[in-house]
């Protein structure tokens, strides 16, 4: 169970997102240039997967600036859950790439090509510095936040691309082995399909309203049974409001049908899932018996048995 939340995306300001941006657009136009120029389709599988950098970095930037804005009529739970959104496009975004790179290297495979070993090197080093260095500028932010993990992940991925790239420039300069590149390019795919998979479920379950993966459904359901002034629960529902903010509401059934101590009760139970499970939205209604509520009430599913 979560300690607390320390908002890491905070610690970070939008600035540095900005300026990893612009150098991941530079990168990928140099290193499509010199994978054109060197024959590499390892160096062209890394720009692709750069400019995805750049795209994903933009992307959490909008994300960030959308998930400030307060709730309104149209959502009145806020935007908070657009880091989300911008996570799964994110990662749908490394599986595609990923794929499509293993596509590639089974048609140079088919149809090999001579590559410029040096040129190769030249362009994937520089391509590391800067991958490094955007990934630095990036880490601040990943602590608390899929969205800032995503984009992180597509960094990280890309500096180890970009030293395959250079160990296959090695090859050939070396040993004339030009099928290296078509190694590296099947790695860096599997890698990068591999950290897409990895986020993908936590992100949709995110999105989905699933309870929380660090939160116990029959725990706090033993927890609010516990409170003296509850005879009964039902209809429980727990979601994530966004990555951070949790939600609950229910019906209980209160020893006594008494007004002021029902509203005794409620606060009771909010200040102690805050306290334990950090929930800090729950909703409760008061119900006579367990087949008590509303017509829509009526069609959702009851846990309590």
């Amino acid at each position: 169970m979560s300690a607390g939340h320390d908002h890491g995306t905070e610690q970070m300001s939008d600035g540095r997102l900005v300026w990893a941006v612009i150098a991941n657009v530079g990168l990928t136009v140099a290193q499509i240039v010199g994978g054109i120029l060197s024959g590499s389709l390892a160096l062209i599988a890394d720009a692709l997967h750069n400019f995805s950098d750049a795209a994903s970095l933009g992307i959490a930037l909008f994300a960030r600036k959308l998930g400030r804005r307060d709730a309104d009529q149209l959502m009145t739970f806020g935007y908070a859950k657009a880091e989300l959104v911008a996570a799964l496009i994110n990662l749908t975004s490394l599986l595609i790439i990923g794929f499509y790179l293993l596509i590639e290297a089974f048609n140079r495979f088919i149809s090999p090509e001579p590559v410029a070993g040096w040129t190769v090197i030249i362009v994937a080093g520089i391509a590391l510095a800067v991958d490094i260095v955007t990934a630095v500028l990036v880490y601040a932010g990943t602590r608390n936040s899929l969205n800032m993990k995503a984009a992180f992940l597509h960094n990280v991925s890309d500096a180890l691309a970009s030293v395959g790239v250079i160990i296959a420039g090695i090859l050939i300069i070396l040993y004339d082995f030009y099928v290296a590149d078509l190694i590296i390019t099947v790695i860096i795919a599997g890698y990068v399909i591999y950290q897409g998979l990895s986020l993908m479920p936590k992100t949709i379950r995110y999105l989905m309203d699933a309870v929380p993966d660090d939160v116990e459904f029959s725990e706090i359901k033993t927890a609010i049974e516990k409170n003296e002034g509850v005879d009964g629960l039902h209809h429980i529902h727990i979601w994530s409001i966004s990555e951070h903010k949790r939600a609950l509401e229910a019906h209980i059934v209160p020893q006594l049908l008494d007004i002021e101590r029902f509203e005794a009760i409620k606060s009771e139970l909010r200040e102690m899932l805050e306290r334990r499970f950090h929930i800090e939205h729950a909703t409760f209604e008061a119900c006579a018996d367990k087949g008590c509520g509303s017509k829509a009430s009526a069609h959702r599913t009851d846990y309590s048995a």
